[in-house]
């Protein structure tokens, strides 16, 4: 009786271990939903790609070379470091919500941004869109002065190994003789 009861136990333990290896090689194997936290660097920002560096404010993620991101289930929050001399250790943030709502930052004086979020099912892409205003001089009349818009769209793809974002961007204005597109790569530093 004891022997019976020796082996059962040494079966259900080969059993449960045999069940959970396979369950862990499933999870290591299969793709893995994604996440965009940690951070993140690039060898230039992602506006730069695209030559649009003038449309954005200081703090905007669109200029920023290292972005550190946490995502949360309904939300990102992306921060980037403040690169003015006043105060290089404060960080500057955007926050992207996934419900669909447009957020906004007012920059004064006819600049801005509006944007809005979305993020796929499995977690691997996220699709900014944002409508940047600014002021700029009439040509040939500096003095006169006119609201522009750019309008911009980013689509991020996570990486399968989860070690780096590839940032597709689209802007169009009517500042631009055609519209443009370019891609900015982003690897995971921690």
């Amino acid at each position: 009786m004891k022997i019976n009861l020796h082996i059962l136990f040494c079966l259900t333990l080969f059993f449960s271990s045999a069940v959970y290896s396979t369950l862990q090689a499933q999870q290591k194997g299969g793709v893995d939903s994604g996440n965009f936290s940690g951070e993140w660097l690039s060898n230039e920002s992602i506006s730069m790609g695209g030559n649009i560096v003038c449309s954005f404010d200081e703090g905007d993620h669109m200029l920023s070379k290292t972005l550190k991101i946490e995502e949360q289930a309904d939300f990102l929050i992306i921060k980037v470091p403040n690169p003015s001399p006043i105060a290089p250790m404060a960080m500057s943030q955007e926050k992207l919500d996934f419900n669909g709502i447009e957020s906004q930052i007012n920059h004064g004086n006819g600049r801005g941004k509006k944007y809005k979020a979305k993020l796929s099912t499995d977690r691997r892409t996220m699709t900014i869109q944002s409508t940047v205003s600014l002021i700029m001089p009439s040509p040939y009349h500096a003095s006169i002065k006119k609201q522009e818009f750019v309008y911009i769209t980013e689509v991020w793809k996570l990486s399968q190994n989860g070690q780096s974002i590839s940032v597709q961007t689209r802007a169009k204005s009517n500042i631009y003789e055609e519209e443009r597109f370019w891609t900015t790569t982003f690897d995971k530093v921690n």
